[in-house]
């Protein structure tokens, strides 16, 4: 069952980029001990995301629309997120 960051997460993305494929996985629980798993269980997640919005852009770009779609998620109430970002057929 996913979380309120993960819900939140997953609205965000659906929103700006309108995606063909989306998949917030939470990877908390592989990260239980170690730096920045604040005991949330919603500490660490991946992002697949594929979007007709990523073509003619690089992985940096696409990183960076991602990010900039979570806002203050990554990074502050989020340690850390890992994103795999493409567009169709890719």
């Amino acid at each position: 069952m996913a979380g309120p960051l993960q819900r939140e997460m997953e609205e965000l993305l659906q929103h700006a980029f309108i995606p063909t494929r989306l998949a917030v996985m939470n990877d908390s629980a592989k990260h239980h001990g170690h730096a920045g798993d604040d005991g949330s269980g919603e500490s660490h997640f991946s992002i697949v995301i594929e979007s007709p919005a990523f073509s003619g852009k690089n992985r940096v770009e696409r990183q960076r629309m991602v990010n900039r779609a979570l806002g203050d998620i990554p990074g502050n109430r989020v340690h850390a997120v890992a994103i795999k970002a493409m567009a169709p057929g890719e």
